[in-house]
This record gives C-alpha cells, structure tokens and sequence, in this order.
C-alpha cells in the first residue's frame, strides 16, 4: 500500500521527538514545514502555560493529535492511589483545554516489593472506573498504550495488545480503547489480529510510529531509532491499521539521546523526511 500522494496530511510529531525545541519553536518549524499535528507532553506544556499553549497551537491552526501521558495507576498504597487518580483527572481537563480528545495512558509498573502482575493490572481496571466516565464527560477518550515487556516491571505492567484490549474493553470503546506503537508491539505475532480487533470495536484510538534499533543503549529507554533505521517494516505496520479501519492522525515518537543532540528544526525535518521515504 502506498500513501505517497497525501503527503503529510496525516503526520504527527510527538514533542518528546524534538524536545529540544522550546514550544513556539516548534509551533514555528510545524508552521514552516507544513507539518499539521503534535502529540504534546504535559510538562512542557505545564512549563509554557496551559492556556498559552492551547492558544499559541490554535493561532497556528495546529491539531493536537494526543496528549502524553496519563497512567500509573498500580500503586497499593491507598493515599498514593488517590493522588494517580487525582493527576489523571488533571490531565484529562488538560487534555480538553488543548483540543485533543485523547489521553495516552502510560499504566506503571510494579510497585516496590511486589511480584504480583495480575494485582497490578486489576488496580489499572478500578482505576478507570473512576477516570473513564470523568474522561467521557469532558470529552476525551482513553488510550491504553501497551509497552514493550522490558518495561513491565518499572512502567507498564500492560506489555500486548490482548492485554490493553481486555483492559479497555470493560468500558464503552467511546472511553477507552488503545493507542498501538509500532517500537513496543512490533515484535508480537498476535499483534496483527488484536489490531483489527480494536478496530473491529471502535477502539484504534492512537497510533504512533518509532524503528526498533540494536543495540539497545543502556537504560534501554531512549534507544527508540528514527523511521527507517531499525528492523520494523513501518509501512506493513500502517496498512494493519489501516485495514483495521484507522484514518487518524500518524505520530512519530522518538526517544534517542543522539537524535536529541541535533539542532531541533533538523530533526524535525528529517524525521518528516524519513515518514515520507518508510512509512508513506
């Protein structure tokens, strides 16, 4: 499948990818480049300002494709699990004023001393109890976002599809449903059938795009390769959504201490660049 006549009509580029730009850097490189979305991340915005940033992506006719993150909701400790709670309530009234209408949901890891993955996961359920109808009634749709299982035990106990899905779907897929990153996924050969079932309920709500490259730098958490790069066959990985029904937004989301040593408005365009070349 190719998609080479739209362009980037379609692409998103996550903040984290060029987190060396302050935000009106970036708005103004977007701007320059044609590129029509950003992913956001809460503390930078948290940094500029809210309602400046809501303003300053409106004047420049930017969508914001999604807002990174909520989750971390394993916590045992009572007191700890009403503060998870109270954040993610903050960062859905975030995510409203900036005009996205998804959350990524990040889901925690392991709390300290504990062993018990089916525990954790099972707070993640009563957790969105409370956030998913909050969510709906400010407008905003949860994506659970399955990480790589090497994250299983510090940040997301959530590592497949199959996972996320049997999490979101105990809830309205208007409320809750995935966001598939092809850096965590693209190793799971289920993954290709658990992709047409959250199309088939309604609940492809995000889609990101990172290359799986080694070896792995250490801390393993920054070795996300720029499109192209890696092992990932990006365009298979697209059509499946597509196949699956998704039309949305495309994000590129990189984390790369070498990347992120380049000046900012270079990364940005060779990151639409290699989107273009690998994944178009």
């Amino acid at each position: 499948m190719s998609n080479d006549g739209e362009g980037l009509a379609r692409f998103s580029i996550n903040q984290m990818t060029v987190k060396q730009l302050a935000l009106p850097e970036l708005v103004a490189a977007c701007t320059q480049l044609g590129v029509p979305g950003v992913g956001l991340w809460r503390e930078p915005v948290q940094s500029h300002g809210l309602e400046a940033t809501a303003k300053l992506m409106r004047d420049a006719g930017l969508t914001v494709t999604t807002l990174c993150r909520g989750g971390f909701l394993t916590a045992i400790d009572p007191h700890a699990r009403v503060r998870a709670i109270d954040d993610n309530k903050a960062a859905i009234d975030e995510a409203a004023t900036l005009g996205t209408d998804t959350l990524v949901l990040v889901s925690g890891g392991l709390p300290e001393g504990s062993k018990d993955l089916h525990g954790a996961r099972s707070r993640i359920a009563d957790a969105l109890s409370d956030l998913a109808p909050y969510a709906a009634s400010r407008g905003i749709r949860l994506a659970i976002e399955p990480l790589h299982p090497m994250f299983a035990s510090d940040r997301c106990v959530v590592s497949t599809l199959a996972q996320a899905l049997d999490l979101a779907e105990q809830f309205p897929a208007s409320q809750v449903g995935v966001c598939v990153d092809t850096y965590h996924v693209w190793w799971d050969d289920t993954a290709p059938a658990q992709i047409d079932r959250a199309g088939r309920g309604g609940r492809l709500h995000a889609f990101q795009l990172a290359d799986w490259i080694t070896p792995l730098p250490e801390g393993v958490l920054n070795g996300r390769g720029q499109l192209g790069e890696g092992s990932i066959d990006l365009r298979a990985w697209r059509a499946l959504a597509e196949k699956a029904g998704y039309g949305g937004p495309i994000e590129v989301e990189l984390f790369n201490d070498t990347l992120w040593t380049h000046p900012g408005v270079r990364l940005l365009t060779e990151t639409t660049r290699s989107y273009m070349q690998h994944a178009c």
